[in-house]
């Protein structure tokens, strides 16, 4: 079994569908072992999206990230990480196949619904930052 960390973004919760974004996560079959909400400051945003740091979405995504309250979720699966990122979908919503979640909730390649890690080791950062 994998362990991977999700997020359910600001815009998501503004829309108010947490419930229907961890009821798929339910019906994909993970196992959710940790769930809380959390406001991030723009400092801790920009902890945590630090890989990107030199990149030009940079500060718009950590402004936007710590606009509002997130959920994040510790998921545990077989595969999990790669699972999860098939349940969300491409990163931007217009190119996210029917079905995902990115497609359906999302609205802006920034404002897409939810976050996942994308490897092993992206996965233990996430996690540890936000589930010490």
């Amino acid at each position: 079994m994998e362990k991977t960390l999700a997020i359910i973004k600001p815009d998501a919760v503004k829309k108010r569908v947490i419930g229907k974004i961890i009821q798929r996560i339910e019906d994909e079959g993970f196992e959710i072992l940790k769930m809380k909400m959390v406001h991030l400051s723009q400092d801790e945003a920009k902890r945590f999206y630090y890989v990107h740091k030199d990149k030009p979405f940079y500060n718009s995504l950590t402004e936007f990230m710590s606009s509002g309250r997130i959920v994040v979720l510790l998921l545990e699966g077989e595969e999990a990480i790669k699972h999860w990122r098939e349940v969300m979908g491409a990163t931007d919503p217009a190119q996210a196949k029917p079905g995902t979640l990115r497609r359906e909730f999302g609205f802006s390649i920034e404002r897409n619904a939810v976050h996942g890690s994308d490897s092993p080791q992206t996965a233990e950062f996430e996690i540890q930052f936000f589930f010490k």
